[in-house]
């Protein structure tokens, strides 16, 4: 669930990054695609930590 919601918030803040500094449309994709790969796999460890510490 932590790997969804990271990718959906890191797209979203990735495209408010690239809109915000004048990107045009392939610098938003591009933007949105980084930061949701990123904020997922933040998710995902996340998630690992965290079914670790609960044994």
């Amino acid at each position: 669930m932590l790997v969804i919601i990271g990718a959906i918030l890191g797209g979203i803040i990735g495209g408010t990054i690239a809109k915000r500094r004048g990107g045009k449309t392939l610098d938003v994709v591009q933007y949105v695609g980084i930061y949701a790969l990123a904020f997922a796999l933040l998710g995902m460890l996340a998630t690992l930590v965290i079914h670790r510490l609960a044994l």
